[in-house]
């Protein structure tokens, strides 16, 4: 019995050891290396560039104070829309002293000399009733007292200007009323009631009251390298895309290329912007950061193959096509190349297998 335990702990060692040696022999043993297997096909590839900018109104208006003051109030808000001359808030004047004290001093003024030639003219036409002087000496007097009502006329509707911004008889033009200069969507009001303005001077752009746009004019405004400016033309079909608004894409028509180029970081670049195409439904904010895709060329109908397979020894470009005895290495002639897939001039035909990137063996990963 103790022989036949000693029997069976050999032979359990035996297959142990045969099994141990089987498998480190066999993961010794070198593997066939294998390849993804490629070929030509024919179809259309491009080459493109993507520009960062961001979308902006065409145009936008910066609406600004007639008058130096202080806001009495505020009609509207950003976000709101408006229409050309509509009002979007009033102001309240802060007269200088000096002025007001001169204009002051002119009613008073013109009122004194009002009332003289007021006096002088019930004189003369009581003398002119009697025939005690003559037409030309009363028309004269007439002419005075016209003369004296227009200055005091003046004098008070001055004085209102100075003194509320606006005369009795010119109220619907009234400059302390700050109306839009044309329609569109209000952006931003920058100030509150309360706040001081300033109107604009020779030394002073003036107090923004609000800023408004025609959000259904839009362009897309980004700078492109110089080595691709010029492979690019007035017309050229952009896709936008905008990181805000997910799945969705814009047409857009390159509508203009600087001529100059602005430094930054060492590289030249040329501003361009393009005419925006808003779908329906899709709503766009002023300064949207976007990415616009350019075409700068194509070609249809050509052969093309994945990139990967292509190799590279100095200037020279080509790949291994499967022959009688394996892969056999042949120079090609490639075009363009979309980043994914190349265009294969020469050295390829249809229907040949190509040696793609090598497969890796799944336990080795």
């Amino acid at each position: 019995m103790k022989k036949f335990g000693r029997i069976l702990t050999i032979l359990l060692v035996a297959a142990v050891f045969i099994g141990t040696f089987a498998y480190l022999f066999q993961r010794s043993r070198p593997k066939e290396i294998q390849y993804e297997e490629l070929a030509p096909e024919m179809g259309t590839i491009s080459k493109s560039t993507v520009v960062t900018g961001k979308i902006q109104p065409r145009d936008e208006v910066n609406v600004k104070a007639q008058i130096s003051g202080i806001v009495a109030e505020l009609y509207k808000e950003a976000g709101q829309t408006v229409e050309k001359n509509e009002v979007i808030a009033k102001l309240k004047v802060i007269p200088e002293m000096s002025q007001l004290s001169s204009a002051q001093s002119r009613v008073r003024l013109s009122e004194v000399n009002l009332k003289q030639a007021q006096t002088n003219y019930d004189r003369q036409k009581n003398l002119f009733d009697q025939q005690l002087v003559s037409a030309e000496a009363f028309e004269q007097v007439a002419q005075a007292l016209k003369q004296a009502q227009e200055e005091y006329a003046a004098s008070v509707e001055s004085l209102e200007i100075i003194r509320d911004g606006v005369s009795s008889s010119n109220k619907s033009g009234s400059s302390t009323l700050v109306r839009s200069s044309v329609a569109g969507l209000i952006l931003d009001i920058p100030v509150k009631v309360g706040n001081t303005v300033i109107n604009s001077n020779t030394f002073n752009d003036g107090t923004t009251i609000a800023t408004v746009a025609d959000m259904n004019d839009l362009i897309f405004d980004g700078n492109i390298d110089e080595t691709e400016v010029g492979r690019v033309h007035i017309g050229l079909p952009v896709r936008i895309t905008v990181g805000a608004l997910q799945d969705v894409a814009i047409d857009a028509a390159l509508e203009y290329i600087s001529p100059k180029a602005t430094e930054s970081g060492g590289t030249n670049l040329f501003e361009i912007k393009a005419t925006v195409k808003v779908p329906d439904g899709v709503t766009i904010r002023s300064g949207y950061s976007a990415n616009a895709e350019i075409e700068l060329q194509r070609e249809e109908n050509v052969m093309t193959l994945p990139e990967s397979a292509i190799q590279f020894e100095g200037e020279k470009t080509f790949v291994y096509v499967m022959g009688a005895n394996g892969y056999e290495r042949r120079d090609v002639k490639t075009g363009i190349s979309d980043g994914v897939n190349i265009e294969i001039k020469e050295g390829l035909s249809l229907g040949e297998k190509v040696r793609g990137i090598q497969i890796l063996d799944e336990k080795k990963k």
